[in-house]
Formats: structure tokens, sequence, C-alpha cells
């Protein structure tokens, strides 16, 4: 086989079978296909598109690529959910003990944020004492014991992605259905999981703004899944405004422990109740989203989802007591308010520019290196739809920098108080099953 022929063959719109979509990827991993001639394909693929069958087979070939976890030790179900990010999304840290406590394990690789704020991981940190440096075994074993663990990214995961997704980044493919859903779902199936629940997000402080873009996105993953053997459902969730009130680590923390006790913010409470439940059916804990939605709900009212959430901390090294008394996680020296300049309704929230303000504020990272100071974020008190006053505190900053100009500056951006009521976007479009 040659290269230039698999390009023009997928230029002219014809369909690479799996020994030639092998052929590519085992090439350009191993460094026998340079780069201009993968540029060359991922060009193509943008413009031709792929099949189904394409799509599953240059999957599976990017899983092939590097190691694969091997969690066939964890009794039942292995489920993983996948989010595609957005601010103030603190889903992973309420659904993990959620789930867990209706005996779904949670097995959790996850990773450092690059961005707004802290990934899982980082937010995690900020209870004292917390660490996911546990080797397999320990991993395997607290999952079989407390049903939940969360590890760090380790080994040498779908190299071939790695490689690929650099490139697009410098070559104007990043916006490829087939190349972004490959790339998402290529990671969840090299990490173990069984079966998979999407969240895909829409709107401004997503990747994906339109709906239709997301709907897109989120059919492409569920039929890869599907394709290759694993039970994979969708939902499509908004993110013009940022999820729950809290965008920062210890923040987050705090706001995940306040919903998994019945009392956070109801949209935050709202979608870890969707995707949970999708969890627990694809776990075969519950025959309808219906059943599986009721038995999260008593858990929280029974506070076992809570008590999972300490045991988990608890078995990983951290304080679980801050879970009680959030003062014992870092705490910012200065709560500074953000007021309205005007009377009316909160009519929009841009999410990203509320994202890059935290991060102003050291919340997340600009770049690889930056430290994330783990006690400082912002606390929204309204949301879209939402009455205000002139003077009204409508977010709190938790800085350690006492001139915060410019992160006002950019909330001042963020919102929009207009004079006529506006309704609250929808929180879930669609599920797709």
């Amino acid at each position: 086989m040659r290269m230039v022929d698999l390009i023009e063959k997928k230029r002219n719109g014809k369909e690479l079978s799996k020994e030639e979509i092998t052929f590519i990827i085992e090439g350009y991993t191993n460094n026998e296909i340079p780069d201009y001639q993968m540029s060359a394909l991922a060009m193509a693929i943008y413009f031709t598109d792929m099949t189904e069958e394409e799509r599953a087979n240059f999957t599976m070939a990017m899983v092939d690529s590097g190691d694969k976890i091997d969690l066939s030790a964890i009794e039942g179900i292995k489920v993983d959910k996948h989010s595609t990010g957005g601010v103030g999304d603190t889903t992973t840290l309420v659904l993990a003990p959620l789930v867990a406590a209706v005996d779904v394990p949670v097995a959790k690789m996850s990773g450092r944020g690059l961005g707004h704020t802290g990934g899982t991981i980082d937010k995690l940190e900020a209870v004292p004492g917390f660490h996911v440096e546990i080797d397999n075994n320990e991993f395997i074993d607290l999952v079989n014991k407390n049903k939940i663990a969360v590890i760090g990214q380790s080994g040498n995961l779908t190299p071939a992605d790695k490689k690929l997704y650099g490139l697009r980044d410098v070559t104007g493919t990043v916006n490829s259905i087939p190349l972004i859903a490959s790339s998402i779902m290529s990671k969840k199936i090299a990490a173990g999981a069984d079966a998979i629940v999407l969240d895909v997000k829409t709107g401004a402080g997503a990747f994906m703004t339109e709906v239709e873009q997301a709907e897109e996105l989120a059919n492409a993953m569920v039929k890869i899944g599907n394709n290759v053997g694993r039970n994979t459902m969708a939902v499509i969730s908004d993110m013009s405004q940022p999820l729950g009130f809290a965008i920062g680590n210890a923040l987050e923390v705090k706001e995940a422990a306040d919903t998994l006790r019945g009392n956070g913010p109801k949209d935050l409470e709202e979608l870890c109740l969707t995707l949970g439940s999708f969890m627990v059916v694809l776990a075969k804990k519950a025959e309808t989203v219906e059943e599986a939605r009721q038995m999260l709900i008593d858990v929280m009212k029974n506070g076992k989802a809570i008590e999972a959430f300490k045991t988990f901390l608890k078995a990983q090294g951290g304080d679980e007591t801050v879970i009680d008394d959030p003062s014992k996680m870092p705490q910012a020296k200065h709560q500074i308010p953000f007021v309205a300049d005007k009377a009316g309704f909160v009519s929009e929230i841009t999410a990203n520019e509320v994202g890059t303000a935290a991060m102003l504020l050291g919340a997340g990272r600009a770049t690889k290196e930056s430290v994330i100071d783990l006690a400082v974020g912002i606390v929204l008190h309204k949301k879209v739809g939402d009455e205000v006053k002139e003077g009204d505190a409508i977010a709190t900053l938790h800085s350690n920098q006492e001139n915060v100009d410019d992160v006002l500056k950019k909330l001042r951006d963020a919102y929009t108080i207009s004079s006529e009521k506006v309704d609250a976007p929808p929180l879930v479009y669609k599920e797709i099953m």
C-alpha cells in the first residue's frame, strides 16, 4: 500500500477499508508516514466525510495504537461518562459518588484541566491529602470495595490520537465530525469502559456552539460506540451560561457536596440525574431511566450519596471532614461583589467570558506550566431569567489579588441585563439512545 494512493482514494470520496485504515494509523504512529501526508488525509476526510464503518475502524485503529486499560477484574459493568467541556461543569464530582451509591462501579481515569478551571483531579486536590497516585491493583481494589476510585491518566493511551490531534490544530481540520468523534471515543474505549454516557455541550461556552452541530457529533459518537460493542448514550445539554453557580476548584467541591445532599443548584442536579439515570440503566441496575432516576433521588435523600463521596475521598487520602466543613479547603483572601449597574432581568450570561474571568483569577491554566490557585473562582448569584435591582450582587469573586478590574470587566462583558424578562434556555435539548 502507498499513502498517496489512499489520500487520493479518500479525496475522491471513496471508502477506506479496515486494512487501509490500520496501515495509515500504524504507519503514522511509527513515524513511517510523515505529517504532510497525514495532513492531506485529514483535509480529505474534512471535505468528504467518513462512513459509519470507516469511523468505527478509524477509532479502533487509534485504540490499538497504544496501551489499553484492563478493568475486567472490577465486578459489574463499568460505565464511563464523558463531557465535551464547559464552564462550571461539576458533573463528574457529583455523578461519580451518586451512581456509586446505587452500586454502579465508577473506575474513573481523569486528567488536569487546561483552560477556564482545573480538571477533575485539580478539583479533587482542593481536598487536603487527596491523591490519585495509586497503582492499578489498589485502583481496582478500591472500586470493588467502594464502587468508586479516580486515577490519573497514565501509560501510552491512543498515541495516534495525540499525534493527529496536534496536527489537526495547525491544519484547519479541527472541526471535522468524524475526526472529533473518533478522537473522543478512542480515549474512552482505551480507558476500559464497558459502556459510555456522553454529555455533549452546546452554546457560547461549548466547542459546538450550535445545537445542530452538537447533535451531529453526539449521533456520530453514539454510533461509533455501539458499532464497536460499547453501549453508548448521549445527552445534548446547554452551555450558553455556566452550569450551576460555582466556577473554581474548591468552590466546585463544595457545590458538589451540596448537590449530593439535594441542596445544590437545580440545573446541576437535574443534569446529573439525567446523566446518572443513563449510567444506571447501562450498568443494568435498573430497567428504565424513570426507575434509575428514582434510585438516585432516594440516595440523595437518605444520605447514601454524600457518604459515598466521603468514603471515596478518605480512601484516597483526602480529609473527608471538608464535606461538612468546607472552610478546611483552600480559602481566598478576598470576596469581592460584582454588582448590577442597572435594574432589569438577566437575559444572557456568556459562559466562556465567565470562564475567562475565573482563569484570570487563577482558577485555571492559560498554559500547561500555569499553577492553579485552588481557592479562587467565581460564585454566581443570578442566572438567565432572574430579576435584578441596581446595585444587587449578581456574583462574588473569590480572589487572592486585590486588583480585579480586568476580571470585573470580563464579567461586565459576560452579563446582559434587559428590561424584558427572558426565559432560561433549555437545560437538555435532546437525549440520544
